[in-house]
């Protein structure tokens, strides 16, 4: 490997975390397809409780990689946290393996076997995530940190063909229908499997390669342990450790508990959500506090406190992809594709086919604007980003005013939302990674990172909590009418119910009032969908009209 990257090259260690990456995301993403399919259908968990499972597991998902960026931070380096991370994630879907396996002879246990799985899942990308993401930004020297939005939009293209290739395959292999259109529910497993196999061939992609080519400029290892960082690895001038004080981290603490209580008590949210919501301000807070940060640290680490909370709400939209849309294309979508009926759970593989496709023109597209001095800076591009997610929600809300209970969305509809949210995509998530490398102080860049991953976990918990109020589609409505019912009478207060038929409907979870989100009752999929056009509107607009003051608080970093 050449001593100075060219100025067009990337580094050779950029192409093994994009592989790395790559086959993390097809694992992740590959069972991400298949989760909620698998809980409905195998385990026989109702939808609208699926639905803040799914939530609550992509928000631990994306909690965890505080404790991840501490302990590389302060004890093991990225490299070590990389592998076990890694190895977790691959014995985690390796019990879902387990669980799809053993659920029709003990459904309690197939239970046991999820709640483990989930658990070791959560625990190993807490590990992976954010110091893969690190070590991304440690392989340009100073001098050329201006390349970051490019190299984060090139390793943002592995992610995304990993999640390709795991959403083709993974539903290929587990959501399979016989020829009478029942879904065979003991295929699961093998989607399973085959995302465990994608893991490990990930670690050892990593293991092997590291030494070789994962190293700075001048050859030296990134990412090993912290106490081997030399003054090489700082900027000049930067403190090369953090000062928490004892009253600091006690402050923390006391906050961190007080902040559960008020979101779980006073707020109502479930446990899960209460400990996102608590540790991502708790985490925020504790950093700002430490006695080296300078001025122009601490408005940098401000701005990417900023940005993070504005992606919230893009996530808590994109990632209806995994709940509420992927019931809509089970229950009430033609999916005819080109002659082929497309599993419901590989309608959103059309995400990150155009994430691949589009990846690269857009690195591009930034490198030109940099070229003439055009470029957006980073919150803008993301502001970009939730306008655009805001405007796909509304072309779907549009057209499914006028379906009713038994009328099916065109997939061409769904085809259109995931091209428009991958636009959006690119224009927040990887320059939000890059903006993370560029901003954050070195002794925090992993736990800054922990930050702005939390942002997309509350973002996660706010997607599961809007996917629970996702009204009744086609099947209830003819699950309804095969008991004897008219489920639109029902839910428009037409009739009233007794004990009994109320029971015998919530046994066949068919809901028997409408959903409420902010005192609002959603009758129909129009409303819904448009829940989502107010608030990632709102959050992009506002997050725009803000961007000058970012500006100057970045101090020259674009």
């Amino acid at each position: 490997m050449e001593s100075t990257p060219s100025k067009t090259k990337h580094p050779k260690g950029l192409w093994v975390l994009f592989g790395t990456e790559m086959w993390e995301r097809f694992n992740f993403y590959g069972m991400r397809a298949l989760l909620t399919l698998f809980m409905i259908n195998s385990l026989g968990i109702v939808e609208s409780s699926t639905s803040i499972i799914y939530g609550g597991f992509l928000a631990l998902c994306y909690l965890t990689p505080m404790l991840g960026g501490f302990v590389a931070d302060r004890y093991l380096g990225n490299r070590n946290c990389i592998l076990i991370g890694g190895s977790l994630m691959a014995v985690g879907q390796l019990f879902m393996f387990l669980s799809a396996t053993t659920f029709g002879q003990n459904l309690d246990l197939a239970k046991i076997l999820l709640w483990v799985a989930l658990g070791i899942i959560i625990l190993g990308n807490g590990f992976f995530k954010p110091n893969i993401s690190s070590m991304v930004g440690s392989l340009y020297p100073k001098q050329e940190k201006n390349k970051l939005d490019s190299a984060f939009t090139i390793f943002y293209m592995g992610i995304n063909l990993g999640a390709f290739l795991g959403q083709l395959i993974c539903p290929l292999l587990g959501d399979v229908k016989g020829v009478d259109g029942v879904r065979d529910i003991h295929a699961f497993r093998w989607g399973f499997f085959a995302a465990s196999i994608a893991m490990m061939i990930g670690t050892l992609t990593f293991f092997f390669l590291k030494n070789k080519y994962v190293v700075t400029p001048e050859g030296r290892a990134i990412g090993g342990l912290p106490k081997n960082n030399t003054s090489a690895d700082f900027e000049e001038g930067e403190a090369q450790s953090a000062s928490f004080s004892k009253k600091s981290i006690t402050t923390a603490i006391i906050a961190f508990v007080g902040l559960v209580l008020l979101f779980h008590f006073v707020v109502g949210q479930n446990i899960v959500y209460s400990l996102v919501y608590a540790a991502g301000i708790t985490l925020a807070g504790l950093i700002i506090s430490d006695t080296s940060i300078t001025k122009v640290e601490r408005d940098r680490i401000l701005v990417i406190y900023v940005v993070s909370f504005f992606v919230i709400f893009f996530w808590a939209a994109f990632e209806q992809a995994g709940s509420s849309l992927t019931f809509i294309a089970d229950n009430q979508t033609d999916r005819n594709f080109f002659g082929w009926n497309m599993p419901p759970s590989m309608v959103q593989i059309f995400n990150g086919l155009f994430i691949v496709v589009l990846a690269v023109p857009f690195s591009m597209l930034w490198d030109k604007l940099r070229a003439k001095g055009r470029e957006p800076i980073s919150p803008l591009k993301q502001a970009f980003g939730l306008i655009i997610i805001a405007i796909s929600y509304f072309i779907i809300a549009n057209n499914v005013k006028d379906l009713g209970s038994s009328g099916l969305l065109a997939i061409k509809w769904l085809i259109l939302l995931y091209l428009l949210q991958t636009c959006g995509e690119l224009c927040l998530s990887p320059i939000g990674l890059s903006l993370v490398g560029k901003l954050a102080p070195k002794r925090f860049a992993s736990l800054l990172y922990g930050v702005f991953f939390i942002s997309n976990a509350a973002g996660y918990a706010l997607a599961g909590t809007l996917g629970s109020i996702m009204p009744a589609t086609g099947d209830k409505f003819k699950k309804a009418s095969d008991l004897g019912f008219n489920l639109q009478d029902v839910l428009d207060k037409k009739i009233t119910l007794t004990p009994e038929q109320t029971s015998l409907l919530q046994q066949n979870h068919i809901p028997t009032a409408n959903n409420l989100f902010a005192g609002f009752e959603i009758h129909n999929l129009y409303e819904f969908f448009m829940v989502f056009v107010v608030l990632c509107g709102i959050a992009g607009i506002i997050l725009a009209f803000i961007s000058p003051f970012l500006k100057k608080m970045m101090h020259g970093i674009r």
